[in-house]
């Protein structure tokens, strides 16, 4: 299982000018063999490929006009080749239905919020016995490390964010197994906004609201930006400490999101949530709470996490009515307004919790053994008493009136 880790940097003055070179070069060089291939298909010429590319970028050193491509390393070219090839093949397998779809490879801009230049073994970085990253014409760049690496990485990509600041991603093979010891619990998960999630034994863990807490800061920041004048150097100062509020708040929400999904993996041996249409709900007026939520991260996270520590991760469809169903003798009693937080099943008179009566919901969809009194969803069949043991017509023996079969 490949993993990836994140370490943040601190180049220097000399280094930061040499990562700016290196993210120019990098976007010039993907935008020169995008306009070519573009330009072939236009022309109605066959499709460029790698190799050609390749060998255009060796001629541009070469020219006047390209020689500064010279001056920074040669795999970091090549990469950026690479990456226009996973955003033709993304697009293609779109089209084809292989994977959601998305638009085409467009042209990148020196004004994108995010740069990331990605160097393999052949550039022949490497750590440092003092801890620095020595990264090819570049130099050895500072880092804050927080945990080892657990194997030695393959790659490794430099990033600056919209916040101005700079990260080393490594690439890591997890060879190691790392399944913790089993455990008895099993729990579903239904995810909301006034609870960020509520687990099927009766939990309910309340939604931090990162962004609803910072917008106080972020309200003060845009305003400042807003009267600043367009181009000049107080409006990009003004703009990264906007993005540096934001950058907090995301910063925040991530690690809220990792603990919360490790303490749900280490405590159980299986984990269901509910498959949620976030695109739609993020076009709704909850749009901004929605986000500020993370829902897919926190999945993301959890099914990962499932992965390598060897616990079963299952997701329900979006369309089971989880909040329809009693989840104590399973009558469908039609959907509810949503500020119906409790009701009394009109069919066994139990008084159900909303969410806490979806998370049992989403545990029965996929299977699980758990519910919010701790009984278990699926009892085992026991052994009919002689009164009620008997045979069906077809001649199959049946268990506590339950056939065999």
């Amino acid at each position: 299982m490949q993993l990836r880790y994140r370490f943040r940097l601190y180049p220097n003055g000399p280094q930061r000018s040499a990562l700016a070179r290196a993210f120019g070069c990098a976007r010039v060089v993907y935008n020169d063999a995008l306009r070519a291939r573009e330009s072939a298909r236009v022309a109605g010429l066959p499709f460029v490929t790698s190799a050609e590319l390749s060998k255009q970028v060796t001629v541009a050193k070469r020219t006047e006009d390209r020689a500064w491509l010279a001056e920074v390393s040669a795999v970091v070219l090549q990469q950026s080749l690479r990456d226009l090839d996973t955003a033709y093949r993304n697009f293609f397998d779109g089209l084809k239905g292989k994977r959601p779809r998305m638009g085409a490879p467009r042209f990148k801009s020196r004004k994108d919020n995010q740069h990331c230049i990605r160097f393999t073994a052949n550039a022949r970085w490497k750590i440092t016995p003092g801890g620095d990253l020595s990264l090819p014409k570049i130099g050895d760049v500072r880092v804050k490390w927080s945990r080892a690496l657990p194997s030695v990485p393959s790659t490794v990509s430099v990033v600056k964010d919209a916040a101005g600041r700079y990260f080393a991603s490594f690439v890591v093979e997890s060879g190691t197994d790392e399944t913790l010891p089993a455990v008895t619990p099993e729990v579903g998960i239904d995810l909301g906004l006034t609870h960020f999630a509520i687990l099927s034994d009766g939990t309910k863990i309340d939604s931090p609201r990162f962004l609803r807490r910072a917008e106080k800061k972020l309200k003060k920041a845009q305003r400042d930006l807003s009267r600043k004048a367009k181009g000049s150097a107080n409006r990009a100062k003004a703009r990264l400490k906007v993005a540096r509020v934001h950058a907090r708040a995301a910063d925040a929400r991530r690690e809220f999101h990792h603990q919360l999904s490790t303490k749900i993996i280490r405590e159980n041996q299986a984990v269901a949530v509910e498959d949620l249409a976030v695109r739609g709900l993020a076009r709704t007026r909850l749009a901004k709470s929605v986000h500020d939520a993370g829902w897919s991260q926190f999945v993301t996270m959890l099914e990962y996490k499932a992965t390598r520590y060897g616990r079963t991760f299952t997701r329900i469809g979006r369309f089971e009515p989880t909040s329809q169903v009693c989840s104590q003798c399973g009558v469908k009693d039609g959907p509810k307004p949503l500020n119906v937080r409790t009701w009394t099943c009109g069919a066994c008179g139990a008084v159900l919790d909303r969410d806490i009566n979806a998370a049992v919901n989403v545990a029965k969809a996929a299977g699980l053994a758990v519910s919010a009194c701790g009984a278990r969803v699926r009892p085992e069949l026991v052994p009919a008493q002689r009164t009620e043991t008997g045979t069906h017509r077809d001649g199959q023996p049946t268990v506590a009136g339950i056939p065999s079969r």
